[in-house]
């Protein structure tokens, strides 16, 4: 049987004192996005708000499965992203959330993600996340009162690379928050690939991680009777 992905995403645009203009990051959902494709998954998408989700680093289009996405399926479907609150969870094996500076603006506190995210957890479908998608993690509770990531094996965008990135324009740093909840946090060299499973639970640290993540979650999702 087919397997079905949802993909959730941002709908902000700007971020911080400055207004930096941002989105998603383009290779974060372009390359999972080529990567479950290539196995024939349902590939679905939802916003928090139902609105237009933005896209940032519209300037790497020349890479092949960027190309592919923003003149293809991919774009056109992300443009009609439904409403998370109408998406029928159910029907899905697994979520994914990919970064760029958008999530730190409308995912940390967002009481419908969080709910979303444990129920997706807990019912041992696949959780996956890219650079600062793991935003979505963060002050998720579990039904046993604890944090989702505590004691969890995983990563995200390091404070060395927002040091480097945009430290003026975040509202915390991610590697920090996430450590704080519990969370037994990985880092490889800066900008370099990474990505950890734990469990149904799958992050990487950065855009050179997207496509890392979405192999590491098809493989889970291979390897279980859904």
């Amino acid at each position: 049987m087919k397997k079905k992905i949802l993909i959730i995403v941002s709908n902000a645009n700007t971020i911080g004192p400055n207004k930096r203009r941002t989105g998603i990051f383009l290779p974060e959902v372009a390359h999972p996005y080529a990567e479950f494709d290539k196995v024939g998954y349902q590939i679905d998408f939802a916003s928090l708000t139902g609105d237009t989700p933005y896209l940032d680093a519209l300037n790497l289009a020349d890479d092949p499965d960027n190309l592919a996405f923003l003149t293809g399926k991919g774009w056109e479907a992300m443009q009609k992203a439904g409403k998370l609150s109408d998406a029928n969870l159910g029907e899905y094996d697994a979520v994914f959330v990919p970064g760029g500076l958008a999530p730190m603006v409308d995912m940390p506190e967002n009481v419908l993600l969080k709910s979303v995210i444990k129920e997706i957890y807990e019912r041992n479908a696949v959780v996956g996340a890219v650079c600062h998608g793991p935003v979505s993690l963060l002050n998720v509770k579990l039904s046993d009162g604890t944090y989702l990531v505590n004691g969890k094996n995983i990563t995200s965008f390091t404070d060395e690379e927002e040091e480097a990135y945009a430290i003026a324009d975040v509202p915390f740093l991610l590697e920090t928050a996430l450590t704080e909840q519990g969370a037994k946090f990985h880092t490889a060299a800066a900008w370099s690939a990474h990505s950890i499973a734990d469990g149904n639970l799958v992050t990487g640290q950065n855009p050179a991680s997207a496509k890392g993540v979405a192999e590491k979650m098809i493989s889970i999702l291979e390897s279980t009777d859904k």
